[in-house]
């Protein structure tokens, strides 16, 4: 029997609500067909944003949502997109499927997506083939309240009153199709552009995100830390979990149990990543005053058979599931550090939450985790421990992975991931200095490959869990393979 503790006297730190984050980039069905589907469309929709989508994600409990990429970010030229429909600039999307882009959903647009979902707004300027003065009149146009040229320029397409801008990354990816720059030269960039960032609304700043490191070039946060840290407020950081090769990454649907425990253990790395960039921003920043956004990370596999390779949609499974629960334990057990995480894609791409097919809509499990989770956000990072055996010959994947949170009304939340594909684990839950009066679960499991499709939506989905023992101090439990259980202890 493995042993559980908690310790609500041990108060690490808040998990910002903005570790649940999402990404939306002009790729694929994630924006167009979507999230997006345009006033006139027969799908139901209000101002043009699916109300099915839209209605699933507040439910989901979506704190901040990305745009507009992603590799579109520094191709994306914001004027283009503002104005009359029928007059915005169509080009083709060279990242993303060599399709038409008409600009149909823009500036405005977002903003009213972000105002529906009732999220912040988390934009990508464009350095990688913009200008200063491109990305000072896209802040000016969407922040400032007063007399200018952009701030005419909004109120004549319709908006009076400025948006508030809360994150703003300063490039993306700029090591790789932001620019393919190196670290030394991105971090002048970074300083220059930044300069023209402005706060227009002093009280709300804007928190500016200098692009990060690729998986594990630990030089390229070290010289932004070192060279530019005075002038950020974040630093991002890019890891998919890819099975295979990038050539020949594996399918979302038909695998080996072998390639399950790659696909897990890979994702676990999550682990090592962010606990060796923490290690170098601590050197130079001990008060972990810049936070770290991982603001694109999932799974990565080849895409569904018939669909446009530049479109990236792939199914989602239990498999999908366990790496989201365990990613998020590791996020919340590193949220002194991190501050924002943003899951790559919401809606069609890479590990949706929610797919799409016409008027039709279902839910991932991946969407469930996220809504399992929700009650995680805001809370306050507990101390805790979970004995477990590794699945791995190299040490690299725990059985058990888990985090804890106390609300402000002394709710503890717990969430635990069994990894294991066939094995259920026995665990000894104590919480320290607690009595516990009343103890609630639900649970998301399956075998493995299990999903939810369009003839079937409903395969995957929580379930309320009652198999505990409540004990004076804690509880006993068995939590199945290939599992999440959340526990609600109060």
């Amino acid at each position: 029997m493995e042993k559980y503790l908690i310790n609500p006297n041990q108060k690490i730190s808040k998990i910002n609500k903005e570790i649940y984050g999402h990404f939306s980039e002009h790729l694929g069905r994630c924006i167009y067909e979507g999230l997006y589907v345009g006033e006139d469309s027969p799908i139901p929709n209000v101002n043009g944003m699916r109300k099915d989508v839209v209605d699933a994600l507040k439910e989901m409990g979506i704190p901040v949502l990305r745009w507009p990429g992603g590799c579109f970010a520094d191709e994306y030229h914001w004027k283009d997109g503002i104005g009359p429909k029928e007059s915005r600039k169509k080009m083709i999307n060279t990242h993303w499927g060599g399709v038409v882009e008409d600009n149909s959903f823009g500036t405005h647009e977002f903003f009213e997506l972000c105002r529906q979902l009732g999220c912040d707004a988390y934009i990508n300027g464009n350095l990688g083939s913009g200008t200063v003065q491109e990305m000072s009149e896209w802040i000016e146009y969407m922040t400032f309240d007063g007399v200018s040229p952009m701030a005419e320029l909004r109120k004549a397409n319709g908006q009076e009153k400025p948006w508030t801008v809360k994150y703003f990354g300063v490039g993306n990816e700029n090591w790789g199709c932001g620019g393919h720059m190196h670290p030394e030269f991105y971090a002048d960039q970074y300083r220059r552009y930044e300069t023209y960032v402005r706060n227009y609304n002093g009280n709300i700043p804007i928190y500016r995100i200098a692009c990060g490191a690729n998986v594990d070039d630990y030089n390229w946060t070290d010289v932004l830390m070192k060279k530019a840290a005075s002038r950020m407020n974040g630093l991002s950081l890019h890891y998919y979990t890819v099975p295979g090769e990038w050539g020949k990454k594996g399918k979302a649907l038909e695998f080996t149990k072998d390639e399950y425990y790659t696909t897990i253990e890979k994702a676990y790395r999550m682990e090592e990543l962010v606990s060796r960039h923490g290690d170098i921003m601590n050197r130079y920043d001990p008060k972990k005053r810049v936070g770290m956004i991982v603001d694109e990370w999932g799974t990565w596999y080849d895409v569904e058979e018939g669909t446009n390779p530049g479109f990236l949609y792939q199914q989602n499974t239990m498999r999908d599931a366990i790496v989201a629960g365990l990613t998020l334990n590791i996020f919340n057990k590193h949220s002194d550090r991190i501050r924002m995480a943003n899951i790559a894609q919401t809606i069609n791409v890479l590990q949706a939450v929610a797919l799409t097919d016409g008027e039709d809509m279902l839910l991932t499990p991946t969407y469930h985790i996220f809504k399992m989770y929700k009650d995680h956000q805001e809370n306050t990072l507990l101390g805790s421990y979970i004995t477990t055996p590794d699945l791995s010959e190299k040490g690299t994947l725990p059985k058990l992975i888990e985090s804890a949170s106390i609300k402000e009304d002394g709710t503890i939340i717990a969430t635990i991931v069994n990894t294991s594909a066939d094995d259920s684990a026995e665990i000894h839950c104590q919480i320290a200095d607690f009595t516990l009066k009343n103890l609630s679960a639900e649970i998301l499991t399956g075998e493995m490959h299990d999903y939810n499709s369009f003839g079937n939506k409903n395969v995957v989905g929580t379930k309320v869990f009652s198999d505990f023992e409540l004990l004076k101090d804690g509880f006993k439990t068995t939590v199945p393979p290939c599992s999440v259980v959340k526990f609600v202890i109060k």
